[in-house]
């Protein structure tokens, strides 16, 4: 039997990928680039934490809000400029951080990064597809992911070490600054597809079947059939559920808690939220592989496990009497890792469970449940500190965030019953299971 032909624009295929993945590096670090600041930032603004809070929700509500608009781009103008413009968009929001007189100027600035943010993955995922044999795609996917993750390692480290080396304009200014290289480099490098073809189209090399690549969610008529089926509903709280508590604790709460209420150096602080990024990126294929395997048992055995994991794990770490030992810090980091990768499972749901002319628009309502869940998050913690007086870094105390972190357990819990709803829901859909009969009135 022939072997299939090697795609022609294999090498140039390759460096549009590097290209794309290192702007999803950048991206991910601009997303996360109060992770190791928030205390300065609070300094600087002279912020209590629900101020500070805002920062962070106001980011990814314009995140989560973006999806559908740059689905609707990409699929009129390609990746190429998409991703430009996200790229340019986060440069002048960290440029405004840079030199933002007021809590105004700083929030403003953070709705361009959220913005500019948004528009970053889902044009690299499709230039994946338009660059890449369909076959590859999935292997593809999830080394952008694992990879882009890395950003995060950018924030925690370098862009802290070099604020507390030099200042806060020089820091934020300088990620402004990679962020233009990176427009330029974009530009110049990135091609929505390739040359001999005049349309976003992947294809499959062993079989010959093309496809077009769409991104777009439908609005009106297809959110509405995507939601009434109990699948995507399970997709939407599995990704509500899973994330949120690694999300909240790697944007904002994770160092002040670590430094002004465990105690923790700089350092150790790094080490421990560096490990959270770490099982995130090493369980990802393991996950991914699980959820392949045990397709009608995804939400008992990967979904749920990992959420009362973590659950335990921030009740043992609130319960502990004084500080915490180090050792159950760094359990809390591999506990909170495995949200992220227990995330992607709920994207699992929403393909299984939807035809394919409705994957992008049910991929897209099951996104946006984890950064609804991590914004509600941020924003509460926030407002439990300043209800207790411990609004500013002057003002922390490990009691106080202790009771911040318990507003999180809601969360969890308003998850939890919606997916053992929504799971027993779509089973019986798809006739797994037998619906509950009434009982007859006597």
């Amino acid at each position: 039997m022939p072997r299939p032909s090697p795609h022609p624009h294999e090498v140039r295929a390759w460096i549009i990928w590097i290209v794309g993945v290192a702007a999803y590096v950048l991206a991910v670090m601009n997303r996360t680039s109060l992770a190791a600041v928030g205390v300065d930032a609070a300094d600087r603004f002279s912020a209590d934490a629900a101020t500070l809070s805002m920062f962070a929700v106001v980011q990814l509500a314009v995140y989560g809000g973006m999806q559908i608009p740059v689905g609707m781009v990409l699929d009129r103008w390609g990746a190429r400029p998409i991703i430009t413009i996200g790229m340019l968009l986060m440069a002048a929001g960290q440029l405004a951080m840079a030199f933002s007189p007021s809590v105004g100027v700083a929030i403003f600035a953070r709705v361009l990064i959220g913005a500019g943010d948004a528009a970053v993955f889902p044009s690299v995922l499709r230039l994946v597809a338009t660059w890449f044999p369909a076959q590859r795609g999935p292997i593809m996917v999830q080394m952008t992911g694992i990879v882009g993750q890395t950003g995060q390692l950018l924030s925690l480290m370098p862009l802290a070490a070099l604020l507390h080396a030099t200042t806060w304009s020089i820091a934020f200014g300088s990620v402004a600054g990679l962020a233009v290289l990176f427009t330029i480099l974009v530009f110049l490098i990135i091609r929505n597809h390739p040359p001999e073809r005049t349309a976003d189209i992947s294809v499959n090399t062993d079989t010959g079947a093309i496809k077009v690549v769409t991104s777009s969610i439908d609005t009106g008529v297809g959110i509405r059939a995507a939601w009434a089926h109990p699948g995507t509903r399970l997709a939407f709280w599995s990704h509500f559920t899973t994330p949120f508590a690694g999300t909240a604790f790697v944007l904002l709460w994770g160092f002040p808690f670590l430094t002004a209420g465990e105690g923790l150096s700089v350092a150790q602080a790094a080490a421990v939220t560096s490990t959270y990024v770490f099982v995130g990126m090493a369980m990802g294929p393991v996950m991914g592989e699980l959820s392949r395997r045990n397709p009608n048992r995804r939400s008992r055995a990967l979904v749920l496990p990992a959420v009362f994991v973590q659950m335990a794990a921030w009740l043992a770490v609130i319960a502990w009497p004084g500080t915490a030992p180090l050792w159950l810090l760094y359990l809390l980091a591999v506990a909170m890792g495995t949200g992220g990768p227990a995330s992607m499972v709920a994207f699992d749901h929403a393909r299984t469970h939807n035809p394919a002319h409705r994957l992008s628009t049910a991929t897209g309502v099951t996104n946006v449940g984890g950064f609804l869940a991590a914004l509600i998050a941020v924003f509460l913690i926030g407002l439990a500190l300043d209800l207790q007086g411990a609004g500013t870094p002057e003002t922390y105390t490990l009691d106080a965030f202790r009771i911040a972190f318990l507003m999180q357990m809601p969360i969890w819990l308003l998850g939890i019953v919606f997916i053992v709803i929504e799971r027993r829901r779509t089973r019986v859909h798809i006739g797994l299971d037998e619906p509950r009969r009434r009982r007859p009135r006597q």
